[in-house]
C-alpha cells in the first residue's frame, strides 16, 4: 500500500545531502501522488525528474498502480517550512496572523522563533517605509498562519 509516509521517506532518502528539501506529499484513495518540493535555489524540471524517477523506482506498477506528479512549490504558495523564508530574506512579503492582522514589507532575518519584517504603509497612494521600529516588526512563527511573497510586476 502507497501512504504518503511512504512516499516523504523515500524522497527524503533522496533529497538527503542535497540543496533541496520537501515542502508536501498528497496520496489520494485512487493513488494519485502529488509531490512539491524546494529548494535553497531554484528547483529546475531536472530535479523534479530526478526524484520522480527514484520514487517510481521503488514501485512496481504491476503489483500497484500509481499516477505520481513531481513539482516545485509555486512563489504563488505560502512558505511551509523555515528554510523557505531564509531563502527568501530580502523579498517582500504578506504575513497573515492567526487572529485576522495583516503586516507587509521586506523579509529581514529569520530564526527558528521569530521572522523580522521592514513593514510598508500606504500615504497618499504612495508607499513609504514604516519609521515606526528601526529594528524592524517582529513576529512570532506562533502567530503566523501563512506568509507569501507579494508578487511585483514593476
Amino acid at each position: 500500500m502507497i501512504t504518503e509516509q511512504l512516499i516523504r521517506e523515500i524522497s527524503n532518502e533522496h533529497l538527503e545531502g542535497t540543496e533541496m528539501f520537501l515542502i508536501s506529499v498528497k496520496v489520494s484513495t485512487s493513488n494519485v501522488i502529488t509531490v512539491t518540493i524546494d529548494g535553497d535555489h531554484p528547483i529546475d524540471i531536472s530535479d523534479c525528474i530526478a526524484l520522480s524517477r527514484h520514487i517510481e523506482g521503488k514501485f512496481d506498477r504491476e503489483v500497484e498502480d500509481f499516477a505520481l506528479s513531481v513539482m516545485s512549490a509555486g512563489i504563488d504558495q505560502p512558505y511551509v517550512n523555515i528554510r523557505q523564508y531564509i531563502k527568501n530574506i530580502g523579498r517582500d512579503v504578506e504575513v497573515t496572523l492567526h487572529d485576522g492582522g495583516i503586516h507587509k514589507g521586506i523579509l529581514l532575518s529569520v530564526n527558528e522563533e521569530i521572522i523580522t519584517l521592514k513593514e510598508k504603509t500606504t500615504k497618499k497612494g504612495k508607499k513609504t517605509t514604516a519609521a515606526a521600529s528601526e529594528e524592524g516588526t517582529k513576529i512570532s512563527f506562533s502567530e503566523i498562519k501563512q506568509t507569501k511573497e507579494i508578487i511585483s510586476f514593476k
